[in-house]
């Protein structure tokens, strides 16, 4: 996936650097633009990345520490998601955990577990990246 788009960031970089050799307003403004357009693509991989490697980082830091949400045994729906009661369930748990020690990164990511269980992606990514950055400091 990252090496398609690496090529297309190539072939917008060339459209972008062809339209501005025509020398015209319109074609050069397009140019410009299109050139943006790979900037904004690189950065948005690399964060992508980034912070995808850091929560690897954290899952195997948290099952080494025995800290891994168990899942196996929750109630799925058919296409296979845990059934939302028993998600809440899990979500009350680990916040109470969380609430006892506040300052323990493994809280805060077994925290962001829970809420992508529950479906709360926006809320999983917000308190992951808090799981990393405590992590991190704690760390050094």
């Amino acid at each position: 996936m990252c090496a398609a788009l690496v090529v297309y960031f190539l072939v917008l970089g060339r459209t972008g650097i062809t339209l501005i050799g025509t020398g015209t307003p319109v074609a050069v403004a397009l140019g410009i633009g299109v050139l943006i357009l790979p900037v904004v693509g690189v950065w948005a991989m690399a964060a992508t990345l980034r912070a995808g490697f850091a929560h690897q980082r954290l899952a195997r830091l948290a099952v080494e520490a025995g800290m891994e949400l168990d899942v196996s045994q929750l109630p799925r729906t058919p296409s296979g998601r845990i059934e939302r009661d028993a998600a809440d369930a899990l979500f009350d748990m680990v916040r109470a955990e969380l609430e006892a020690d506040p300052d323990n990164w493994q809280r805060w990511y077994r925290l962001a577990r829970a809420y992508d269980y529950a479906g709360d992606r926006g809320r999983a990514r917000e308190t992951m990246r808090k799981a990393v950055a405590m992590q991190a400091e704690s760390a050094t």
